[in-house]
């Protein structure tokens, strides 16, 4: 069935004449056009009928007076905002009748045959009701498309919000101890590593945000590279431990020790373990065990995420990744959720072209869910990111200026900036910038484009207008990432164009190409 069709039955024409010689000489002739109707014995059945889905209704103007004709004008009136059946009724004498012109008041989509009539002039009034009909049914489609395409934005955006708590949490919580303890750098390092982890996931996520409606019609893209699952599952648990720490739950890492590669999105993965974990987590008492496992078997690696909490019941299992499901009597254990976590663990795992399945005893017998992903042959290397010890000279010599009116962005990235060996100043909006601008022209500009006043298009085409600072290189900083975007920046006289929030490579490459 086509966008937009309809079953045959919803087509069909529904006949109610005086005789059942009438019904079935009219059933024919329809026929002959290759028109279905089909009779009703009464009014009752007709609107029955009705009910289950019709094209049209061909009624004899006798049937009218029937006592039990109510019945069809309560089903008229009970259709939905779209539908509006049409009815045609053979009349003896036309308009005039006292019955047809009540019938004419009380139905909108009404048509009216007088007798003797041609066959050809039935034939024709039904096909035009049926066609008014099937643009009906048209409505509907594109009604209930609608409905799903919201539907689809609406969880995404619940997904979204979701998505987004789970890297905030270890956040806040280095971002506490760096500040209440002040600690000595090598015991900061790992917490520094970790912020920068998990900074990456939300950039990742904002990313998806902008491209929505890619998301919303299940066009996500997937960022593949050889990845280690045993540091993925790490990285999980790692978000996770704010959640296991308030439950006071113990968690057993049980990682094989042959190595585990898969081809993957290392942030996705870790998306679909750390859900995993969490949803164990939410759904076990306090104090409860979660165990984490992986395993090899032949082509596949096995992940299972085992917790003793309240479990699954045998008739939810195959349900529980559907999107909104929610067992039952579940809240008061559930710390949150919207229940959609397992179902974006199951889009994710499929995409990585894996399967996820859920395993449970039954109430109070624990859960397990395994997720099954092909494996690779060898272990691939991990590239390392850039640290500021690899690129601290790589902007020496350069006289760096940062325009942003947001203070702390401008103020953290000047610091990187000297850091990385630049002599880097601050102005905090364009009008601030001219000025700097024209007392001491930098080599190297990093400008906001999204600034009052004077925004980053404005204060690019004036450094360019300027024969002072035209040479310098421009380098966009912005939240805007969109194609369309970029072909503004660099329509404006810009050199680069980095998306915020920048990081070291972004960074070093600018300078690489400053001479």
């Amino acid at each position: 069935m086509t966008e937009g069709s309809a079953p045959s039955h919803e087509l069909r024409v529904l006949l109610r004449m005086v005789t059942a010689k009438d019904a079935a000489m009219t059933t024919q002739l329809l026929a002959r056009s290759d028109i279905e109707a089909e009779s009703c014995a009464d009014a009752a059945m007709l609107a029955s009928e009705m009910a289950r889905g019709a094209g049209a209704v061909l009624i004899a103007e006798e049937v009218l007076s029937d006592q039990g004709f109510g019945r069809v004008m309560l089903a008229l009136r009970a259709q939905a905002p779209w539908s509006d059946i049409p009815v045609i009724v053979v009349a003896r004498s036309g308009l005039e009748s006292l019955v047809i012109s009540e019938a004419v008041e009380q139905l909108a989509n009404l048509t009216v045959l007088e007798r003797p009539m041609r066959v050809s002039s039935l034939v024709s009034a039904v096909r035009t009701a049926l066609a008014a009909r099937r643009r009906q049914y048209q409505l509907r489609a594109t009604l209930e498309g609608l409905r799903e395409a919201d539907q689809r934005k609406t969880e995404f955006l619940a997904t979204l919000a979701h998505e987004l708590r789970n890297p905030l949490a270890p956040l806040r919580t280095a971002l506490s101890i760096l500040s209440e303890k002040q600690p000595p750098p090598e015991t900061a390092k790992p917490l520094y590593a970790m912020m920068d982890r998990q900074v990456t996931h939300m950039v990742r996520l904002i990313d998806d945000l902008m491209e929505v409606s890619r998301i919303t019609r299940g066009k996500v893209e997937l960022q593949l590279a050889p990845v280690a699952l045993d540091r993925v599952l790490r990285d999980a648990a790692e978000v996770s431990k704010p959640l296991l720490a308030s439950a006071r739950h113990e968690l057993v890492m049980d990682l094989s020790t042959a190595p585990c590669a898969v081809q993957g999105d290392a942030v996705r993965l870790t998306q679909v373990f750390a859900n995993l974990i969490n949803n164990a987590a939410k759904f076990t008492p306090a104090q409860g065990r979660i165990v984490v496992s992986m395993r090899p078997h032949g082509d596949t690696v096995c992940v299972q995420v085992a917790d003793s909490g309240i479990g699954i019941p045998a008739d939810m299992l195959d349900s529980v990744f559907d999107m909104f499901v929610q067992m039952s009597d579940t809240s008061r254990h559930a710390q949150g959720g919207l229940g959609i976590g397992l179902t974006l663990v199951r889009s994710l795992v499929e995409l990585h072209g894996g399967t996820v399945t859920a395993a449970s005893p039954g109430r109070e017998g624990g859960a397990t869910i395994t997720v099954a992903l092909p494996l690779q042959a060898s272990r691939a290397p991990q590239p390392e990111e850039p640290s500021i010890r690899a690129v601290e000279q790589v902007a020496r010599g350069q006289r760096i200026l940062v325009v942003d009116d947001n203070r702390d962005a401008a103020d953290s990235l000047a610091e990187l900036l000297r850091l990385m060996g630049g002599s880097a100043s601050v102005a905090y909006g364009g009008e601030e910038a001219l000025s700097a601008l024209a007392a001491c022209p930098p080599t190297v500009a990093f400008v906001d484009i999204g600034m009052p006043l004077i925004d980053g298009y404005a204060l690019a085409a004036r450094i360019r207008a300027d024969p002072a600072t035209a040479g310098v290189v421009l380098v966009a900083l912005t939240g805007w990432g969109q194609s369309t975007d970029r072909e503004r920046i660099m329509a404006a006289g810009f050199d680069h164009h980095i998306i915020k929030p920048a990081d070291l490579q972004q960074l070093s490459d600018v300078f690489k190409t400053v001479s």
